[in-house]
C-alpha cells in the first residue's frame, strides 16, 4: 500500500460505512432468509481474517497453520475463564496473550525462513499444536472440546450487558470488531507496515536498507497470532465451546481461501469480504445441496487462475476502468472547446 491522505487518517470513511452498515445486520438479517447467529460468525471470522492478512497480504509470508493460534486463543479463553477468573476482560486477554505466545514460539522456529520452506513449517507448526489438542485431554477435553463456556457479562465498571442473546453478542463483537480495524488499519500503515510491505517484494533489498528482517517476520507474526487467538476466544464464547476442529488443517486453509477470495493481496478489506462471502455461500448454497464447497471452491480455482487480486482487486479494476471512460468524453470535449 502506498501512504495517501486517508492512509494517514485514524477513522477512514470506508471504516464508518463498514460499521454502519453491518450495525443495521440485526434488523434485516432474518427477513432475508438468513440465521442471526451468521452476523456473529461474520465479524469475529473477519477479525480472524483481517489478522492473518497481515502475514499474508501484507508481509507476504504464506501461513497455511493459521489455526493453530486460532484455536490457542479459543482454548485459552476457556481455561482462563474456568482457572483463572470468570470475567470477559481477563479471559479475553488469555486468548491472546496465548496466541502472542504461540506465535512467538513458532516465530522463533521459522522467521528465518522464506518461501516454501517457511510455508511447509507453519503447516507442520498448525499439526502439531491440532495433535495436541486432541491428545492433551486433562487439558483440553481431547476431541470432546471444552464445553460450558460461558458468555460471560460486558462489565465496563458502572454499568453491566448481558451478551447471552446473540443480538446483544452481535453488538459486542461488532463494537471489539471496530476497535480492531482501527488498530490493524494504523499498524499497516504506519512506518513499521511499510516496512512489512517492503518485506513483501524483497527480503534481501529490505536486509541491505538496514532493517533486521528476521526481527520484523518474528514481530508480525507474533502480532498475527495474538489478533488470531483474539479472535479464537471471541469464537469460543459465542459458541459456548472450543474444540480441536478449528485447528486442523483443512480449516486453516479456509482462512485461506476467504482472505484471497476477497482479495486480501491488494486490499485491507479484502479479507472481510471473502468472510462474508464465504458464509453466506456456505448457508446459502448449503441449504440446497450438501457438496457447496464444491461451487466455492470453483469460484476460488477461476479467481486464482483469471483474478488473482480477487473481488476486491477486480472492484477496483472495474472501478478505475469506468472512471477513465467517464474522464475520456470530458477530456475530447475539452479539446474540441479548445480548437
Amino acid at each position: 500500500m502506498t501512504g495517501t491522505s486517508s492512509d494517514a487518517r485514524l477513522i477512514t470513511p470506508t471504516m464508518l460505512g463498514t460499521w454502519l452498515v453491518l450495525a443495521t445486520v440485526p434488523l434485516w438479517i432474518s427477513a432475508v432468509g438468513l440465521y442471526p447467529y451468521i452476523g456473529v460468525e461474520i465479524v469475529i471470522w473477519s477479525i480472524y481474517a483481517l489478522a492473518f492478512n497481515l502475514l499474508l497480504g501484507t508481509s507476504g509470508l504464506p501461513s497455511f497453520g493459521h489455526g493453530a493460534f486460532f484455536g490457542v486463543g479459543a482454548y485459552a479463553f476457556g481455561l482462563t475463564q474456568f482457572n483463572i477468573a470468570a470475567n470477559i476482560w481477563v479471559s479475553l486477554a488469555g486468548a491472546l496473550l496465548a496466541g502472542a505466545f504461540a506465535g512467538l514460539l513458532v516465530g522463533l522456529f521459522i522467521a528465518h525462513r522464506r518461501g516454501i520452506y517457511f510455508a511447509l513449517m507453519t503447516i507442520a507448526f498448525g499439526q502439531i499444536f491440532w495433535t495436541i489438542s486432541v491428545k492433551w485431554h486433562s487439558v483440553t477435553g481431547g476431541e470432546d472440546g471444552l464445553l460450558n463456556i460461558a458468555r460471560l457479562p460486558v462489565n465496563l465498571g458502572v454499568v453491566s450487558f448481558d451478551i447471552t442473546d446473540n443480538d446483544a453478542l452481535y453488538y459486542f463483537v461488532l463494537a471489539v470488531f471496530a476497535v480492531v480495524v482501527v488498530l490493524l488499519w494504523r499498524l499497516v500503515n504506519s512506518p513499521y507496515g511499510r516496512i512489512l510491505s517492503a518485506i513483501r517484494q524483497s527480503e534481501v533489498r529490505t536486509a541491505h536498507l538496514g532493517y533486521n528482517v528476521w526481527l520484523y517476520k518474528l514481530s508480525v507474526i507474533v502480532l498475527s497470532a495474538a489478533f488470531s487467538g483474539f479472535a479464537g476466544g471471541l469464537f469460543a464464547m459465542a459458541q459456548r465451546s472450543a474444540f480441536p476442529d478449528v485447528m486442523n488443517l483443512a480449516q486453516s486453509g479456509l482462512i485461506v481461501m476467504m482472505t484471497l477470495v476477497g482479495g486480501g493481496l491488494v486490499s485491507f478489506w479484502g479479507p472481510v469480504i471473502g468472510v462474508i462471502v464465504f458464509l453466506i455461500a456456505r448457508d446459502v448454497i448449503g441449504a440446497a445441496t450438501n457438496a457447496w464447497m464444491l461451487y466455492f471452491g470453483t469460484m476460488f480455482v477461476l479467481l486464482v487462475l483469471f483474478r488473482p487480486e480477487g473481488i476486491a482487486g477486480t472492484a477496483k479494476l472495474i472501478a478505475e476502468r469506468w472512471r477513465s471512460r467517464s474522464a475520456t468524453p470530458a477530456v475530447l470535449s475539452s479539446e474540441t472547446r479548445s480548437g
